[in-house]
Parts: structure tokens; C-alpha cells; sequence
């Protein structure tokens, strides 16, 4: 396997404080349970949903030659576990193609979603659904 990129993420103050990328970006986090949750921050439902969409857009794009365009919508929701103590994330993935039918649609977010890292990384989740959707633009 050929290395082709590498970065680190740290976090040292948990759900609220900042978490960095060594060298890069530095992000205000707040849990989103808070009474008063700071509205500049971010938390791990917004990264994970920015994370994915960003990458299952990029695959389709990729896919499709940039001929068309595409979207990616992603709901995060977080729930109470269904199987012990904590949390699990819910979430449902939307992709969508200017000028394809949904079965089309549907056929291209398969290919991206067994292309696409972080699909690859959440495959088999049985927390997380991805659908074909209308172009809406």
C-alpha cells in the first residue's frame, strides 16, 4: 500500500475547548447537549457529516468526469445508545445528480460509496443509511 497523505488531529480539552490539526486549523468544539451551545463551534455530528460529504461528493464527482453536477446532504443525528451506556450516531446520507434519473442516482452513489474512504470507513454501521435524492441544485 503507497502512502499518499498523512495528518494528525488532536484534542486535549474533549467536548468543549479546541481541537487542531498538527500544523493546520484549529476548531472550537461544544457538545450539543449544552443548555447555551456556542454557535462558532463545531462538534463530532458536524465533522463527521462535513468529513463524509466532502469525500462521497468528491468520489461522485470524480465518477461522473465533472460533467455533472452532484450533491451530498448528510443528517447526523446522535441518540441514546440502543445497546448500553453513551451514545451512537444516526445517520442518513443523500446523494443527488443533475440530470440523472434516481435509478441512475442510485446506481453512482453505489459505485461512490464502495469507492469513497469514509463510506469504507462506516461500512456495515447499521446506524447509517445512504439514499439516492432528486437534483434539487
Amino acid at each position: 500500500m503507497t502512502l499518499r497523505y498523512r495528518t494528525e488531529a488532536i484534542n486535549g480539552d474533549g467536548g468543549t475547548g479546541t481541537a487542531r490539526v498538527t500544523g493546520g486549523m484549529e476548531v472550537p468544539v461544544a457538545s450539543p447537549l449544552t443548555s447555551d451551545p456556542d454557535p462558532d463551534a463545531s462538534n463530532p455530528e458536524q465533522l463527521l457529516a462535513l468529513a463524509w460529504s466532502t469525500c462521497l461528493n468528491a468520489t461522485a464527482q470524480a465518477l461522473v468526469k465533472r460533467e455533472r453536477r452532484t450533491a451530498v446532504r448528510i443528517e447526523v443525528e446522535l441518540h441514546d445508545a440502543s445497546d448500553g451506556p453513551g451514545y451512537e450516531f444516526h445517520v442518513d446520507t443523500y446523494l443527488s445528480a443533475e440530470g440523472l434519473t434516481l435509478d441512475e442516482t442510485a446506481d453512482l452513489l453505489a459505485r461512490a460509496h464502495a469507492r469513497c474512504p469514509v463510506s469504507k470507513l462506516l461500512r456495515g454501521a447499521t446506524t447509517v443509511q445512504v439514499h439516492a435524492e432528486e437534483f434539487a441544485g
